[in-house]
């Protein structure tokens, strides 16, 4: 997926989490579930710059699978599609395959 926002600084764009099926095969809506709290990094600003005037590497990548507080980051709408922009510091976890 081809986003045309670059973050800044330590900041990722994170598209969250596709609904939830349940068994049944019924999708829960919007409105009666809580928001994603894992998805799918799409864009990964250069890394916060230090005192040395260096970046700071950044431990997450495009296409990782991340978990972050269910009220981290600020919602935004990238090209029609909702998305979540938040610091790095802000990720839980990532999940390794």
């Amino acid at each position: 997926m081809a986003i045309n926002v670059q973050p800044l600084q330590n900041f990722i764009l994170v598209k969250p989490g596709k609904k939830e099926e349940m068994r049944s095969g019924i999708v829960i809506p919007d409105t009666a579930q809580e928001k994603a709290q894992e998805g799918e990094v799409v864009a990964v600003g250069p890394g916060r710059l230090g005192k040395d005037n260096t970046r700071e590497v950044m431990d997450v990548k495009v296409g990782d699978f991340v978990i972050y507080p269910k009220f981290g980051g600020t919602e935004v709408k990238v090209e029609g599609i909702d998305m979540v922009i938040m610091p790095e510091n802000q990720v839980l976890a990532k999940k390794v395959y």
